[in-house]
C-alpha cells in the first residue's frame, strides 16, 4: 500500500522558516521523482517544487524560486521542502507527490499524500 505522510506544517510568522517532510512507503522511492504541490484557499492546486529520482534535477515554480529548497534522502525514503522567508501568500495545504516521470510532476502525480497545512501570519 502506497503511503505518503507529510509532517512539519503549522502556524508560522511571516519571515520565518520551516521544513516539511514526507515519508514514503509502499513503492520503490528511489525510482520515483518527488514533488510538493500546494493549494491556497480558493485556488487550484499547483506544483511548487519537484526533484528527480537521483536529486540531480530540480524544478521550482517562479513565484517561490530562491525561497524554497526541495531535497530527498533515498536512504530514508523521505523528501523535504525547506521554506525560508515565509509570506502570508504561502498559506496553503502542502501536498507531497510521487511520479515515475519527472515531467509529470509539472501538472500531476501518480501518488498523493493527505496534505499538511501551512499558515503564515502577518
Amino acid at each position: 500500500q502506497v503511503q505518503l505522510v507529510e509532517s512539519g506544517g503549522g502556524l508560522v510568522q511571516a519571515g520565518g522558516s520551516l521544513t516539511l517532510s514526507c515519508a514514503a512507503s509502499g513503492f520503490t522511492f528511489s525510482s520515483y521523482a518527488m514533488g510538493w504541490f500546494r493549494q491556497a484557499p480558493g485556488k487550484e492546486r499547483e506544483v511548487a517544487a519537484a526533484v528527480s529520482w537521483i536529486d540531480s534535477i530540480t524544478y521550482y515554480t517562479d513565484s517561490i524560486k530562491g525561497r524554497f529548497t526541495i531535497s530527498r534522502d533515498n536512504a530514508k525514503n523521505t523528501v523535504y521542502l525547506r521554506i525560508n522567508t515565509l509570506k502570508p501568500e504561502d498559506t496553503a495545504v502542502y501536498y507531497c507527490a510521487a511520479a515515475m516521470a519527472f515531467n509529470r510532476l509539472r501538472y500531476g502525480a501518480d501518488y498523493w499524500g493527505q496534505g499538511t497545512q501551512v499558515t503564515v501570519s502577518s
